[in-house]
């Protein structure tokens, strides 16, 4: 925080000068939004923002479609970053910034370096790599015009799957013939025949590395990630999404209505949020309403009190009660939200498993901390259902494009305009569905629906 704080105070200032009074909130990494006064003095809880605007965003969308359990999928240039939501936002407070520990609540996301920039290239060893290098945005792949290494979006390009005179809504110019030229480069040093099988190995691995993730945090946690609805988001999501879901036997694909700015979104929508904490180091004797009730009263007043300083009228703000509890010996806990009936024990044995996939009621528990999450309940944008106009999708049909599913070649692909699809147009993949700021591929065996929202419901053939 000493490192950034000088520098946020500074532009933020700048920035409230602008605005003329104008209230102003800074998204936070615990996916809240606090007042530029409060980041000014507490910079480091906003590092790792932009990522949390968009699980919070991937959240909110999947809860007005009737989801509450869904895995989000960022798939941005440089970098890809997954969460998972069993019915709420998981938070920790064991990340990491540039290898130096950050003991402050965050959305619990997990990142891998596979974007849509990421470099592809053959190591030592003669394996096919892709990622963490990135061309970024300038010079960007070589399909961009200025870039020379081979990259995920050029051989999503050279298979069809952006296309050229579609992309960014047909404002900017892709140039195939620079990544045929990468890529036949990279088949050389592959030994495979040709740019096509070059690029097929590049997708290959590129979802090989996300699909790892997905897994690290739905699998290795307990979850069943056939449970969840996948929601793809940012440039390149919806363009690896069905792969993935196939791989890991997911059978709905949430798209939302604006992928790309989907992070922007989730700003807009998150509550003010504080978080409080007091160390106990008690027995499960506490475990019981009146101790609890002494533990946390102090917490809660002073959240009280800074939330009314914040401008949240007293019935806008929620209290949320949690405990950091572990086995007696052991030396990590586990937060345990406050539970419905109040039996604080067999939630936490019920975590425990949850987690390590085993309980121990036996054993004596520990109780570390206490932690208070205050939230203030904000205004909210209002969003539109859209009438229902049948299933009929034809009038955003754009034609039919060569698109690679498999390596054994391309497969005839029916190209839609997002912008002219309609409440109710259902369609079947193979398909790929332009847009503004997003791309999605929908492979054979995969049907669509547009729902009320105007997000893509995509459902995999049973």
């Amino acid at each position: 925080n000493a490192y950034v704080a000088p520098l946020m105070d500074r532009y933020l200032a700048r920035v409230e000068a602008a605005l003329g009074g104008r209230r102003l909130r800074i998204m936070q990494s615990n996916g809240g939004v606090i007042t530029a006064a409060t980041a000014r003095r507490e910079a480091a809880r906003t590092v790792l923002s932009g990522p949390a605007g968009g699980a919070v965003g991937a959240f909110h969308v999947a809860q007005m479609a009737g989801f509450d359990r869904i895995i989000s999928f960022d798939m941005g240039g440089t970098s890809t970053d997954v969460a998972l939501f069993p019915g709420r936002i998981v938070r920790t407070r064991e990340s990491k910034i540039a290898g130096l520990p950050l003991r402050l609540p965050v959305v619990d996301i997990h990142t891998v370096g596979a974007g849509g920039g990421s470099i592809a290239r053959v190591d030592p060893g003669g394996a096919l790599r892709v990622g963490p290098e990135s061309a970024g945005a300038d010079p960007g792949p070589a399909c961009y015009g200025r870039g020379e290494e081979p990259t995920t979006s050029d051989a999503n390009l050279l298979l069809g799957r952006l296309h050229a005179d579609h992309f960014l809504g047909g404002e900017m110019p892709l140039y195939p013939e620079r990544a045929r030229a990468a890529l036949t480069r990279l088949a050389s040093e592959m030994r495979v025949e040709s740019a096509e099988k070059a690029a097929w190995g590049v997708i290959r691995v590129a979802n090989a590395t996300m699909e790892r993730a997905i897994r690290a945090i739905s699998i290795e946690r307990g979850y069943d990630p056939r449970d969840f609805v996948l929601v793809p988001f940012g440039g390149a999501g919806p363009l690896h999404a069905c792969a993935l879901a196939e791989t890991l036997r997911i059978s709905r694909v949430l798209v939302p209505r604006t992928p790309g700015v989907l992070s922007a979104l989730g700003m807009t929508v998150a509550d003010l949020v504080k978080d409080y904490s007091q160390t106990i180091m008690a027995g499960e004797e506490v475990l019981n309403p009146l101790t609890l009730d002494t533990i946390f009263a102090p917490l809660e007043a002073r959240a009280r009190e800074d939330l009314l300083n914040e401008g949240i009228a007293a019935p806008d703000i929620v209290l949320e009660r949690a405990l950091d509890m572990r086995y007696v010996g052991q030396s990590h806990e586990i937060t345990v939200t406050h539970p419905a009936d109040g039996d604080w024990g067999a939630a936490f044995h019920s975590a425990h498993e949850q987690r390590y996939g085993h309980r121990h009621e036996a054993e004596a528990i520990e109780v570390v901390n206490a932690r208070l999450r205050a939230v203030g309940r904000g205004p909210r944008p209002a969003f539109e259902t859209l009438p229902e106009e049948g299933p009929d999708a034809s009038q955003a049909r754009l034609g039919t494009h060569p698109v690679w599913f498999s390596p054994d070649g391309p497969t005839p692909t029916a190209l839609y305009d997002r912008d002219r699809l309609r409440a109710g147009n259902r369609f079947a993949g193979p398909a790929v569905v332009f847009q503004l700021d997003a791309t999605t591929l929908i492979p054979p065996g995969w049907l669509a629906r547009v729902d009320g929202w105007g997000n893509l419901l995509l459902t995999r053939r049973r």
